[in-house]
């Protein structure tokens, strides 16, 4: 994995020895918005914006399935790249094409937009086929562009991102975003013992605390699946695959918490979500990517999960019948 420099392409991996051995995430630099009325300069439009993604990465996991929940496959085209980042990242190889910009590497995407862009090249990235440019490579905020500013264009009205929810939902979010779904990455990036054996703590502690919200409720906020369980899915599905083992995340896995699995699998088996999760591409990223991590370069066949398992989290609304009978 490498990094742009004035618009140069460098190998290096994140150096921790800078940060006291800690992963330190570098913020999104493509902030642009998308929006009905077109106020932002960038007004939604059939067919004007492409996402470019990878399979593996949770980040791009989230746009892929707001894609595909509110129906814009029709709307807004897609590039998936291949799941191994090599001395060049992220790269259009092996069947995986461009069929938009007909780029090799998806750095070029930064470049274009940016001749002197200087910072990692990350998935996803909203690309603006009219202006040629990057509009935003920052997925907390595509995923709420694809939940509202298309809706013009899909049958699909659902509000991931309620009004009457949004302060509840915010709050969980940077719970979730701080202690897990960064926080894999503290913990399998962390330069030290120390640091490693602090980020697994709270890691670990952050499960224990929304094994108990879900033994209450059968989502994170509200009773149907909102933007919140949506950013915890794509971290939690991966977790028994790859972070379990090549993160070290160890001390257990999600099938050992009675909630969070039933929770995982009952978010898995809502329509249109299972085809977004590819475990070949997930296991393949993680494991070849990260060859510092996994010298050997052997991706593991296991583990054996059966997300289509029956689950147990419409108990809740047999409680609610319950209750109002």
């Amino acid at each position: 994995m490498g990094y742009l420099s004035k618009g140069e392409w460098h190998e290096g991996w994140y150096d921790t020895r800078r940060t006291a051995g800690e992963f330190v995430r570098a913020e999104s630099q493509f902030r642009g918005l998308v929006t009905a009325d077109g106020t932002s300069g960038f007004r939604s439009e059939p067919g004007r914006y492409h996402l470019y993604v990878s399979l593996a990465c949770p980040w791009a996991h989230r746009t892929i399935i707001y894609r595909k929940l509110k129906q814009l496959e029709d709307v807004i085209s897609m590039s998936v790249v291949d799941p191994v980042i090599t001395e060049g990242g992220w790269a259009f190889r092996d069947g995986f094409s461009d069929a938009v910009n007909n780029f090799t590497w998806l750095r070029e995407a930064y470049t274009r937009t940016h001749p002197e862009y200087s910072g990692r090249v990350t998935v996803p990235v909203l690309w603006d086929k009219q202006t040629q440019r990057i509009v935003n490579n920052e997925s907390s905020e595509i995923i709420r562009m694809l939940n509202s500013e298309f809706n013009a264009f899909t049958a699909v009205k659902t509000d991931f991102y309620p009004a009457a929810l949004r302060n509840e939902i915010d709050a969980i979010n940077a719970f979730v975003y701080e202690r897990i779904n960064n926080g894999v990455y503290k913990v399998g990036f962390a330069g030290s013992q120390r640091v490693y054996e602090s980020a697994v703590k709270r890691l670990f502690d952050a499960h224990d605390e929304i094994e108990a919200r879900l033994d209450h409720s059968r989502y994170l906020v509200g009773t149907a699946p909102t933007e919140a369980d949506w950013r915890l899915f794509t971290t939690l599905i991966r977790f028994d695959a790859v972070y379990t083992t090549h993160f070290k995340c160890n001390l257990k896995r999600i099938e050992d918490y009675p909630n969070l699995s039933n929770y995982v699998r009952d978010l898995y088996q809502q329509p249109g979500v299972a085809g977004t999760v590819n475990l070949d591409h997930i296991k393949r990223h993680y494991f070849l990517s990260h060859r510092h991590l996994n010298p050997s370069g052997i991706v593991p066949l296991g583990p054996l999960l059966d997300f289509n398992r029956a689950h147990d989290r419409d108990r809740f609304v047999r409680q609610a019948v319950r209750k109002t009978s």
